[in-house]
């Protein structure tokens, strides 16, 4: 069970409230820009407006949920970053071989963009990805930091 435990929050703190955050701010802060940078309205024939706010939407009110309702333990800050680094390289060079393999950037923003500022890009994307997995790690210890619980009331505390 405690093995568990341990992925459930390591998967909370690396992958998904990191993740999560920056899909949902950088998706709607592209789409106001200009949506077909990042959704061609051309999608909006496929995919019912519904499910995009399924996959870029409420994520965000779900991550903050669990991390209201389920305290995390977070990874040291180094292996953190580390694997939260790993993902974002891991997953930059996955949407490079895509385009590598089918000419076709998956995200419409890439095309316009030359070899120089997409790496950039890139750069930026990854330390905004670990800001966030920072800002997790600062929020879920406010959340739970357990001398606010005493002051609370919702721990006793010990008597000599």
């Amino acid at each position: 069970m405690k093995k568990l435990i341990s992925l459930r929050d390591w998967m909370m703190a690396v992958l998904a409230f990191p993740i999560g955050v920056f899909v949902v701010t950088m998706f709607w802060s592209i789409y106001i820009y200009d949506r077909e940078l990042v959704y061609p309205k051309l999608l909006d024939n496929f995919i019912p407006a519904w499910l995009n706010h399924g996959m870029h939407t409420t994520v965000l009110p779900f991550i903050l949920i669990e991390m209201r309702t389920t305290h995390h333990q977070y990874p040291s800050r180094s292996c953190g970053l580390a694997a939260v680094c790993t993902f974002a390289v891991g997953y930059i060079l996955w949407v490079c071989w895509i385009h590598h393999v089918t000419g076709v950037w998956v995200y419409p923003l890439l095309e316009y963009l030359s070899p120089g500022v997409k790496i950039i890009f890139f750069a930026a994307v990854t330390i905004i990805i670990n800001v966030f997995y920072l800002l997790g790690e600062v929020l879920n210890n406010y959340i739970w930091d357990t001398q606010k619980c005493n002051e609370e009331g919702k721990e006793k505390p010990k008597l000599d």
